[in-house]
């Protein structure tokens, strides 16, 4: 039981956390890495004990149950801290760059598309609780500083999410206070003045170890290979973890997240002339006005109670509210120039600012049942959510404006007052969802897992002008067979209805129907060394209707159509250690996508995509380890209306990574990206896209109690 007053230890987790508030809270500029290093004494930081491993044994992912990766019916991958800390995956887009099968659309700046078996992912949760994806797309450069790892279920996945859309689901699982002290710290410098901090401190608050703590904090700040793009953002993440009772545990976390960024583009480059051939403009080329700027503040609190009852099972509700506000002064271009002069494009100011506000409830129970003399697994439970979003477009004079040759562009325009006219949506989308699902042991080799999802989900309001109401509801079925061949090795096979509530709008400003649909699964996978190491290989086939393809854009505006397609494939995957100080993920994935004409569909996703990464500490030189990571695709394309076809060829991409432990405590890293400096687009998406970063680096000092 809690004692009946709270006795704070004075330890270093009280001073470090008050250092660590102040610190994000006053976002000072980082010192440079000399000033950082006389100043280490004061900074304390980061908290769990080193684990170099790049697999994990267990999931939740597929079903809600803990199970290994092997026993689960889908394609897993897990990136790990160990991971993100090797390669310095410091926001999501790098993260699920490297992630198997996954595509990240970096359409603009400052927004992103996710794509997988060739779907938008809109499947995303927090410690395996769901969050609605209502927006469509991602705003800011989210940070992983406060996650231990992430795991990535492909495939329809309905038991999890509550919809089954077929493409992945992102799983982000937080970091947990410890009741041992532990506490790290990081510098980095990199390309371009980018300059980060990060503090990690975790710990027992009373002598008793029944409450702990952690906080988290990042700070970084810096320029960009865009042309006059600059950006900054702060992370703050606390938690509280309380026993009170031996079998009840009380967790309550917030994170926060600030996000500003000057001169970013709203669209991108343009990619092809009147006479339709490439643009191929400078890598750091912007079409942003000088004044652009854009804020993105992301707030989350959760409330988590866990009880544990004596004959196995486990009760479970969280509840969790999140608010997303942004607001910016966006410069958006359109038009094709001519290739002689260069003239041709106009502009779209506009100041923009959007409130999402989402809360969530969800409560599950999970435990083992006996049936015919075996164990069975089960798990049933319930959600309910809520999603308001607002957003207003205050248009600016001057619309339609000619600007400069893209020769003569320097982002210098005059800053127009935004009072030409108005628009904008109001709506609530609210979905309730109750599934179950069961592991049944129906021999020693043999299990089924099988359950349903049934979901409701409601959205009204208007949009841009155009009064929005949709009521759809469905029960998504889940199977899953897993075969044991050998103590290593296991045979699987899954099947998923697919429904998806959208909210994508068609050319008249109309929510598109839900899509719908199903998939199958079937593969091997293998676990070797007492789960230290995972292989995967899988087929899949996806067949989904109404699934969102946009067709065009009316101002800064895009609209999209309904369409029937099947998607296929396979994937390869490894994760873990390969062999003794050598730790690898890779995956290798090929899908072919088709509309019911039999045409190939979203040409823009790439049908090959290999990922490769892997660190090695030599035997030799223990306090040494290297590292490499790879990425390939193939070509990709995209038809315009009027003729053109933008093409992105086929690429690879290199990037290396050094770290030498000076001591138990200190040591320092180097990583190197884009090694080879290719040039190339971050996405066909849409009909505007800008150039991936070229070769950079940086140096990261690090610090661990």
């Amino acid at each position: 039981m809690l004692p009946q007053t709270l006795s704070v230890r004075p330890t270093p987790l009280a001073l470090a956390a008050a250092l660590l508030c102040g610190a994000v809270q006053a976002a000072p500029d980082i010192p440079a890495p000399e000033e950082a290093e006389q100043q280490m004494q004061t900074v304390v930081v980061q908290g769990t004990a080193a684990d170099d491993s790049h697999t994990a044994k267990s999931s939740k992912g597929s079903a809600r149950l803990d199970l290994s990766l092997r026993e689960t019916p889908q394609s897993v991958s897990v990136v790990t801290r160990a991971k993100l800390d090797d390669f310095q995956l410091d926001s999501v887009n790098d993260m699920l760059d490297t992630v198997t099968g996954v595509t990240v659309e970096r359409v603009e700046n400052d927004r992103t598309y996710y794509t997988s078996r060739g779907f938008d992912i809109t499947n995303f949760q927090y410690d395996g609780v769901g969050t609605p994806f209502v927006s469509g797309l991602v705003t800011g450069d989210f940070d992983t500083v406060i996650y231990d790892r992430v795991d990535v279920v492909r495939g329809a996945n309905g038991l999890m999410s509550a919809t089954g859309n077929p493409s992945a689901t992102v799983n982000f699982i937080r970091k947990r206070p410890t009741i041992p002290f532990q506490a790290s710290a990081n510098v980095t410098y990199g390309s371009w003045a980018t300059k980060r901090a990060e503090a990690d401190i975790s710990g027992a608050l009373n002598e008793e170890g029944t409450i702990s703590a952690r906080i988290v904090g990042a700070y970084e700040d810096g320029d960009s290979y865009i042309d006059r793009y600059s950006s900054k953002k702060k992370v703050f993440y606390g938690v509280v973890e309380a026993k009170l009772t031996d079998d009840t545990t009380l967790t309550v976390g917030h994170s926060s997240q600030i996000n500003d960024t000057k001169g970013g583009m709203w669209g991108a480059l343009p990619l092809y002339y009147t006479d339709l051939t490439p643009t191929d403009l400078p890598t750091g080329y912007s079409t942003a006005a000088d004044w652009a700027r854009n804020h993105v503040s992301d707030q989350r609190t959760f409330a988590e109670l866990v009880h544990q009852f004596g004959n196995g099972w486990r009760a479970q509700a969280t509840a969790t509210r999140s608010t997303t506000r942004s607001d910016g002064k966006l410069f958006y271009t359109y038009g094709t120039p001519d290739r002689a002069t260069g003239l041709g494009l106009k502009s779209y100011p506009s100041l923009y600012a959007s409130d999402l506000e989402q809360n969530l409830l969800d409560a599950s129970a999970t435990g083992q049942v006996t049936l015919g003399g075996r164990k069975h697994d089960l798990t049933f439970g319930a959600n309910w959510s809520r999603s308001t979003l607002d957003d207003v477009s205050h248009y600016g004079q001057g619309i339609g404006t000619g600007l400069v040759s893209l020769d003569q562009w320097t982002g210098a325009y005059t800053e127009p007052t935004f009072d030409a006219s108005t628009d904008g949506s109001s709506y609530v989308d609210k979905r309730r969802s109750v599934y179950a699902a069961a592991r049944f042991n129906l021999a020693d080799p043999l299990n089924l897992i099988t359950g349903v999802t049934y979901t409701k989900a409601d959205s009204t309001g208007t949009a841009y002008g155009v009064t929005r109401f949709k009521s759809a509801s469905k029960a998504t079925p889940y199977v899953g067979l897993t075969y044991d061949l050998t103590p290593a090795l296991t045979a699987y096979t899954s099947y998923t209805e697919i429904f998806n509530p959208q909210s994508e709008t068609d050319v008249n400003g109309v929510t598109l129907d839900p899509m719908d649909g199903k998939t199958v699964e079937a593969g091997l996978k293998g676990e070797w060394f007492d789960g230290r190491l995972n292989a995967a290989a899988s087929v899949y086939k996806t067949r989904q209707l109404n699934t969102a393809e946009q067709v065009g854009q009316t101002g800064t505006k895009a609209y999209y159509r309904g369409i029937d397609a099947e998607s296929k494939g396979i994937e390869f995957d490894l994760s873990g250690e390969v062999a003794k100080g050598l730790q690898a993920s890779a995956g290798f994935s090929v899908m072919n996508l088709e509309d019911d004409a039999g045409n190939a569909a979203k040409t823009y996703m790439p049908r090959r995509l290999l990922r490769l990464s892997t660190t090695y500490q030599l035997p030799m030189l223990p306090q040494l380890r290297v590292g490499a990571t790879a990425n390939w695709q193939d070509d990709i394309y995209r038809n315009e209306a009027d003729g053109a076809v933008i093409r992105q060829p086929s690429y690879a991409t290199l990037g290396l990574m050094g770290r030498y432990d000076i001591n138990r405590q200190l040591s320092v890293a180097v990583n190197v990206n884009n090694v080879t400096d290719k040039k190339y687009l971050t996405s066909l998406y849409w009909s505007q896209s800008y150039y991936a970063a070229p070769r950079n680096a940086s140096v990261t000092l690090n610090w661990k109690y």
